[in-house]
């Protein structure tokens, strides 16, 4: 029976080539996976998933090998990088591949609905004088033709300043209701430009007086001064627009708790400088795998531990990370271990797989080793915790 499971299929090659090179150095060395396990301060479960290509090694576990075996680190940790960029370019194709399937799940089920009857076609007629619906151009009613305009004489070549009688005498022959006759404007009150009797100058009903009514040629002129001026307009708007977001969100008067503490541009970025691999610090890493973090191998170190029956418990501290976890050897499948600190919450781990004779729990933030203590129940129902 061969020693090494066959690397997933679904793997990629960069990934499974430096997996290869972890086996061939292993395999070099004469150790065992436990064996392994226990000189570098990684878990045999961790280094299993590692061997068997279920899980990138992180840099740390990489590094810790490399010393065990005798290996070159330099050229075993340019392996790791070019299969860490590998790994990510797999996460990144898995997280497109699973969204091109919700967006077209999305489009199936959006699909099922169909176009709403009735709406938006091309035979819907829309009355006159009332809106329709969306896509149909309104219907403008026919404005019947009226001979009652004060400027019909002026439209038919007549002089402005004759005698209304005329225009008069004119409407009545077309059926229309003839209008009083107003009194005949003087040369003299029209040179000056005062008519003698206010009728002169009263607008009749249906718009101002002929004089008065602007041409088609002084309109498009009026038209055309009036669009820089809006445009104009619309710019101020669209400036005081964007000035009163940005007040907003700066803060201004009254947007924020008056008092309220401002970041100073010179004040140091709260997140400390971490190592290569390592990705959390402090609190960050409560409750996180510190293998997977990079908190592990030669970054952590065991503070204290005890033995209870033939099983180790250990407290593994890591200064790098601010954080610690426990971590239990020589065990058997059901055996738990647990680490608690002041203020945090107890993170606990066990021995789940037949065979395994180690396992340890997430992390906890502390600012000292000595804040933390571990406790193991082994399946007999013996205990005992570190002091």
């Amino acid at each position: 029976m061969p020693r090494w499971k066959a690397l997933p299929d679904e793997l990629d090659p960069q990934v499974g080539e430096f997996a290869g090179q972890l086996r061939r150095l292993v395999d070099r060395s004469g150790l065992s996976v436990s064996a392994v396990a226990d000189r570098t301060g990684y878990s045999k479960t961790s280094w299993d998933r590692y061997l068997n290509g279920r899980l990138l090694a992180p840099k740390g576990a990489v590094i810790a090998l490399a010393e065990v075996t005798g290996t070159n680190p330099v050229h075993l940790t340019t392996m790791w990088e070019l299969a860490e960029r590998a790994w990510s370019r797999s996460e990144m194709r898995h997280d497109m591949t699973m969204e091109a399937i919700r967006i077209s799940q999305a489009r199936a089920a959006l699909g099922e609905f169909g176009p709403p009857s009735g709406a938006g076609g091309r035979g819907a007629t829309a009355a006159s004088g009332v809106a329709g619906p969306a896509g149909v151009a309104p219907v403008v009613p026919s404005q019947p033709t009226s001979t009652t305009a004060p400027d019909a004489g002026v439209a038919a070549g007549a002089p402005r300043g004759g005698s209304s009688v005329e225009g008069s005498r004119g409407r009545s022959q077309n059926g229309r209701t003839a209008r009083a006759p107003e009194p005949p404007v003087t040369s003299a009150e029209a040179a000056a430009g005062t008519p003698g009797t206010p009728a002169a100058r009263r607008p009749a009903a249906g718009g101002p007086p002929p004089e008065d009514r602007p041409s088609g040629r002084d309109a498009s002129d009026g038209a055309r001064r009036r669009r820089p001026l809006l445009m104009f307009l619309a710019g101020v708007v669209g400036a005081l627009a964007v000035i009163a977001v940005a007040f907003f969100l700066t803060g201004g008067d009254g947007t924020k708790a008056a008092g309220a503490p401002k970041p100073s541009a010179s004040a140091p970025s709260p997140a400390p400088d971490l190592p290569a691999g390592v990705k959390c610090a402090g609190a960050g890493c409560t409750g996180k795998d510190p293998e997977n973090m990079g908190c592990g191998g030669t970054l952590a170190k065991t503070s204290t531990s005890v033995t209870v029956g033939t099983t180790l418990v250990e407290v593994r501290y890591s200064e790098t990370c601010g954080a610690a976890w426990a971590r239990v050897t020589r065990a058997a499948q059901g055996d738990t271990v647990t680490v608690s600190a002041a203020g945090a919450t107890r993170q606990t781990g066990s021995v789940a797989a037949a065979g395994d004779t180690d396992a340890y729990t997430p992390m906890v933030s502390v600012t000292d080793a000595a804040a933390a203590k571990a406790c193991v129940t082994l399946t007999s129902g013996q205990q005992g915790c570190t002091k």
